[in-house]
């Protein structure tokens, strides 16, 4: 089997898909900004289950660089390009964001191109679909697009959007042999193998720890880690995958107060402390005077968006948990890695 270049190994999509490579039977090679970070790659890994041997290898190479990006796709029949910036809080520029974004994905695939590749599978989001305009009745799908400019998108939004038209437009002007394929995935919850895990998680954390007093009317789209690896690798290989776009969604999308009420169900005592007080959207504002990340969520209160999957299920066969079993999962996995507040890890 071919060698396959997974970029930004220590992330919560990329170590699910380098996971799943390995049990394949795949060679991989996967990026890591420094040196120091493979034994952290290796760590998250190991907690989930990977038989380590020959077949894993790293390079070195920094989105926001030249350097290292030929010797990372050099030999690669396919690459996952998983990798993408996200600031520890609010840029107080939006380009700090959406320049690495946009660039990064550009030097990819430019080498990529130059390597042989045959195959790249961009990491995108539901950010470049479904935001910037009115909610609609009917879900959102692949021919949806974000308008970057609408009112309330935000840096992450933007640079999300912005990243993959430039893919795309890549492709169309000077990609030559190379193919494209792009995910758009929609908030990832599923196990956590570490400390490096999606703003979804985050969400969880703050949920069974407590430490959200309430609810503000949010509504998301969820699915499981697991899928949207599968999903990347169905991409990888599948003819019909060739030039398109795939939303990874499990199901409808669900409030906070929804995903609340699963916890509490599912997780029994460890869910003592998740609020289900859902927030009047005119405290959400008060609070947001003096928060800026509160501030960015906005535009999103009260609006119930959908979208659809049918077009992944459709073209390659692909088959999601439920909503409730990616939330469970995501809330069991913290628990057992002594994530939580006043939480130990699970012995044995």
């Amino acid at each position: 089997m071919g060698t396959i270049l997974v970029t930004g190994g220590s992330g919560f999509i990329g170590s699910h898909a380098i996971l799943q490579l390995l049990a394949a039977g795949y060679q991989v090679r996967t990026t890591v900004r420094s040196a120091k970070r493979e034994a952290d790659v290796r760590a998250l890994l190991k907690t989930g289950g990977a038989e380590f041997s020959d077949r894993l290898s790293f390079a070195v190479a920094d989105l926001e660089h030249d350097a290292g990006w030929r010797d990372a796709v050099a030999g690669c029949e396919y690459v996952l390009h998983v990798a993408s910036p996200v600031p520890p809080g609010v840029p107080k520029n939006e380009d700090e964001l959406i320049i690495p974004a946009r660039d990064g994905t550009l030097r990819v695939l430019r080498a990529a191109r130059d390597a042989g590749v045959r195959r790249v599978v961009l990491t995108s989001s539901f950010a470049a679909i479904g935001y910037g305009y009115k909610p609609q009745q009917t879900p959102f799908d692949e021919t949806n697009w974000t308008d970057p400019n609408g009112r309330g998108t935000t840096a992450y939004v933007k640079s999300k959007t912005i990243a993959e038209r430039a893919a795309w437009d890549f492709i169309a002007r000077e990609g030559g042999q190379l193919e494209l394929s792009v995910i758009n995935p929609v908030g990832v919850f599923g196990p956590v193998l570490g400390l490096d895990y999606s703003a979804s998680i985050l969400l969880v954390k703050h949920m069974m720890d407590g430490t959200i007093p309430g609810l503000p009317q949010l509504y998301f789209g969820i699915v499981d880690v697991r899928d949207v690896a599968d999903l990347h690798i169905r991409a990888m290989t599948d003819p019909n995958a060739k030039g398109e776009r795939l939303i990874a969604a499990a199901g409808d999308f669900m409030s906070l107060r929804d995903i609340a009420m699963v916890l509490k169900r599912r997780m029994g005592k460890a869910a003592a402390k998740v609020p289900t007080r859902q927030l009047p959207n005119w405290l959400v504002r008060i609070a947001a005077l003096r928060d800026p990340a509160i501030r960015q969520i906005l535009p999103e209160l009260g609006k119930i968006k959908n979208g659809s999957s049918e077009k992944a299920r459709r073209l390659l066969g692909w088959a999601p948990r439920s909503n409730e079993d990616a939330i469970t999962a995501t809330a069991e996995s913290l628990l057992r890695l002594g994530l939580l507040r006043d939480s130990a890890p699970a012995r044995g």
